[in-house]
């Protein structure tokens, strides 16, 4: 079969299912043949072989039944990066990007700062933020050890030397000594009983990583407990959260004494991220 009609029958297999389907067609059939999207382009009229089509086929079978296309080709693009993924954390996703401009933002002349990534996951916003503040030293934690292997082995696949990953239950394994000028994080924040669980690439995420108690600000809440004893003087602390908690995280933080609190929304129009900054009484 040529590579437009192997193709054409794709995307109408995955129509139902996909509202890109003819693009996650493309990036399956480039992932067997080992090219670039544009190769199809220029060569439409290749004949597939019965091994690339019968390749093609399983991949495809495996996106029919939802399995996401980042698990499938076990990478996916975030900010500058190419990213390896893996079921044992969330893929990261456009929106998350908005809390990276966010943060660079917040940092200013990022040199000499201290950042920490609370849920690392693959290290996606902790690597982000290392290429773009390489006189900075960035710190990912993760609960999981193979999301702390695999943030790992992404920082080193693009030689970013400023950022490490430790295991660690939010703040629990760093040593009280520890100051940050920024801590981020994309904690769990769904609710356990959102209907968006069971449908679309979700169903396939580890729940650890999306679901948390009390509609899904529990977590929040550890974090805004605890964040203080690590932030240095004007420190900030910001989270990605739920398109419809943005009232209750600047709530959470106000209460919390963070001033300066603000939301900033993402490519949706949602407030998507929420920040404050911490001052104390100067001791004196």
């Amino acid at each position: 079969m040529r590579i437009d009609e192997s193709l054409q029958g794709a995307a109408e297999r995955l129509r139902f299912m996909s509202d890109t389907a003819l693009l996650d067609a493309q990036l399956l059939l480039a992932q067997v043949l080992n090219v670039a999207t544009s190769y199809f382009y220029s060569w439409p009229e290749k004949i597939l072989t019965d091994n690339e089509q019968t390749q093609f086929d399983v991949l495809l079978k495996r996106r029919e039944q939802g399995e996401p296309i980042a698990y499938i080709l076990g990478k996916q693009a975030f900010w500058t990066l190419d990213l390896e993924v893996s079921p044992c954390t969330l893929i990261p996703r456009a929106d998350t990007e908005c809390l990276v401009e966010a943060a660079l933002t917040v940092l200013g002349v990022p040199k000499g700062k201290q950042i920490l990534d609370l849920g690392t996951g693959t290290g996606a916003i902790a690597l982000a933020l290392a290429t773009e503040c390489r006189d900075s030293d960035v710190l990912g934690v993760d609960l999981i050890a193979d999301a702390v292997a695999l943030a790992k082995r992404n920082a080193a696949s693009h030689h970013i030397s400023n950022a490490r990953f430790v295991q660690s239950r939010w703040f629990e394994q760093l040593s009280e000594s520890s100051k940050f000028d920024l801590i981020v994080s994309n904690p769990p924040y769904i609710d356990p009983e959102d209907h968006h669980l069971s449908v679309g690439d979700v169903r396939f995420e580890p729940k650890t990583a999306l679901v948390a108690e009390n509609h899904g600000l529990a977590d929040i809440e550890h974090i805004i407990e605890q964040a203080p004893a690590f932030l240095k003087q004007d420190g900030h602390l910001m989270f990605e959260h739920g398109y419809d908690q943005a009232e209750a995280v600047r709530s959470l933080l106000m209460a919390a004494g963070f001033h300066d609190v603000q939301s900033v929304q993402d490519f949706g129009g949602n407030d998507r991220v929420t920040m404050g900054c911490l001052s104390r009484p100067d001791p004196s």
